[in-house]
């Protein structure tokens, strides 16, 4: 199998964090590849200069980083959506897997899970928490998604 995982950084980083722990990003790599048979995975997150000794790890960890610029709001807010590159690339890269598994509770992501489901392309959906996921998006995911919560001693940070 040849499966490709596409992963909303961001929105699986806080709903993690949102349950108290952190995700080990390294062992989320090895999850991804033992369970589903991700063969290549792509991140979607903003680019903070910063940050490179994380962006570092990711890559050294497995994942294929996709960066989008960074906006600041006038309130000084950052706003670094990376939703439409997500969808964009699993849908131009569609022919190059076998299944997808989408990891996020983005309800942004509704369409590109219907039409994954519909053309039998979608593995599975992992949400970081199924009580906080969009209802849309698991109406289309239908019985593909699964719950990241109760995978802490898998892949949370030791």
């Amino acid at each position: 199998m040849n499966n490709h995982a596409f992963i909303d950084a961001q929105n699986v980083h806080l709903g993690i964090k949102s349950l108290g722990w952190k995700i080990d990003w390294k062992r989320f790599r090895v999850y991804l590849k033992d369970k589903y048979n991700v063969t290549d995975a792509y991140m979607f997150l903003g680019f903070v200069s910063g940050n490179q000794k994380l962006y570092s790890h990711l890559q050294k960890s497995g994942f294929i980083l996709v960066f989008k610029p960074l906006i600041f709001n006038e309130d000084g807010t950052v706003k670094g959506n990376c939703d439409a590159d997500l969808v964009l690339h699993a849908i131009l890269q569609i022919d190059k897997y076998d299944k997808a598994i989408i990891a996020t509770s983005d309800g942004d992501f509704y369409s590109l899970v219907k039409h994954l489901y519909e053309n039998d392309k979608l593995l599975m959906v992992l949400s970081p928490y199924v009580n906080t996921c969009s209802k849309l998006l698991r109406k289309e995911a239908k019985e593909k998604i699964y719950s990241m919560h109760n995978l802490k001693k898998k892949i949370g940070l030791k």
